[in-house]
């Protein structure tokens, strides 16, 4: 049970699949097909977890990194140290502290993003209510750092469990919408490849 749970808490800090979050940026695209868009969306959680995620965890445990007493990113450089002999160790070392990096900053500036848009929607564009979200969240991102990784997890999971209960909620209640946009879409494409929406 708990690996399970770690499994999903970690699977949801990952991919971000149920926590509405996603549709943010989806909204921002310019299309008349609402469900292909939906379409591409999902491709994200497929990369994510099942190619991604699936190769970082064979590689921690095919080289046993799980069970030697290490945590967070330690795990992983472990492992990709121990799976890449071929390599010097500071290579390895090194190409896992870039993909870090990279995934951090675009975390940092994908977060903003979304929540300025939601932060836009509740007080209705007021500009200074951004301004001082803005330097909350420059303060948090310079808190961060001196946190333990428990207390960081510990948090994620929280805002993530409250996150994803409204959004459960909404996913629920507009199935029945999402299933019937869906089959209408694939079925005008089945005859012929129409990709206007019916007025």
């Amino acid at each position: 049970m708990v690996a399970m749970q770690k499994g999903v808490a970690r699977g949801i800090f990952s991919n971000e699949a149920g926590l509405g979050s996603a549709p943010i940026a989806s909204a921002t695209a310019k299309t008349n097909e609402p469900a292909r868009q939906g379409l591409v969306t999902m491709t994200g959680n497929f990369f994510d977890t099942i190619i991604i995620c699936t190769c970082t965890g064979l590689a921690v445990v095919i080289t046993g990194s799980w069970n030697i007493g290490l945590e967070g990113v330690a795990v992983t450089t472990n492992a990709f140290q121990a799976g890449l002999p071929f390599l010097p160790s500071g290579v390895a070392s090194f190409a896992l502290m870039l993909c870090l990096v990279f995934f951090a900053f675009t975390t940092i500036l994908g977060w903003n993003f979304y929540s300025e848009r939601c932060l836009e929607y509740l007080t209705g564009g007021k500009a200074w209510a951004t301004k001082v979200f803005r330097w909350l969240y420059i303060a948090a991102v310079f808190v961060g750092p001196y946190m333990t990784l428990s207390a960081v997890w510990t948090l994620a999971d929280i805002f993530n469990g409250l996150m994803a209960l409204p959004n459960i909620i909404a996913l629920l209640a507009l199935s029945g919408v999402v299933a019937k946009e869906t089959k209408d879409y694939f079925t005008r494409m089945k005859k012929g490849g129409a990709v206007e929406i019916k007025k």
